[in-house]
């Protein structure tokens, strides 16, 4: 099958505006950060959509968009969510973390209690789907775990860019909301998100991204 091609166009600038894009762009998002704390402010459901569809634009391998998004607004499907991980949560912070784990987390005053995803007003669970059937066929998909990656990050930036906060959590395992929200074999959950606005006074701990030279590798 011949591959269709359509022109593209996208805007493009000189390198002065180039470089002020750039510094823009990076001081924005160097003022994203992970909250804990939101407030039950109800999210309008096409903002949703639309931040939902912003990370549906990410790159996939072979254009297989193995993602599924689940947004969980219901209150009482909320709470069975809550308390299905809290019971995860409390045996990982009580037996499953290494001591060196526990260590790492120690600074940031996590535990094993969650009310944020009782008290967000939306949660979006992301689901990997190692195939998709189509006319009752598997057919594989490819670099499942990168692209639905690319899409989470691509995600974090759209909720960022609406003046929303987030957090990524990982309940571990998440099998349990395979059950709760009843999803086909072929999805498994990667991501349990909650989004919103933050509550008032938010306050989130004095953190120092790595600098330039940690990160960066020059060959030239």
């Amino acid at each position: 099958m011949s591959l269709k091609l359509i022109p593209y166009s996208k805007d493009t600038y000189p390198e002065s505006e180039v470089l002020l894009r750039s510094r823009e762009h990076l001081s924005y998002m160097d003022r994203r950060r992970t909250v804990r704390e939101f407030s039950p402010q109800p999210i309008p459901d096409k903002v949703i959509s639309n931040i939902i569809m912003a990370a549906s634009t990410a790159p996939s391998g072979a254009h297989k968009q193995p993602w599924t998004f689940c947004v969980v607004t219901n209150t009482d499907m909320k709470r069975q969510i809550r308390e299905a991980a809290e019971e995860e949560e409390y045996k990982s912070y009580n037996g499953r973390m290494s001591e060196e784990w526990l260590e790492d987390l120690s600074h940031l005053g996590t535990d094993w209690h969650k009310p944020f995803l009782e008290i967000a007003p939306a949660l979006i669970v992301v689901f990997r789907k190692s195939y998709d059937v189509v006319d009752g066929r598997k057919r594989t998909n490819y670099y499942v775990m990168e692209s639905v990656g690319l899409a989470c990050g691509f995600l974090l930036e759209a909720i960022h860019h609406c003046g929303l906060v987030a957090l990524t959590h990982t309940p571990s395992p998440m099998n349990f909301l395979c059950k709760l929200l009843e999803r086909p074999e072929h999805e498994k959950p990667f991501l349990l998100i909650p989004i919103g606005y933050p509550a008032e006074g938010t306050m989130v701990p004095d953190l120092k991204r790595k600098t330039e030279k940690e990160v960066i590798t020059w060959y030239r």
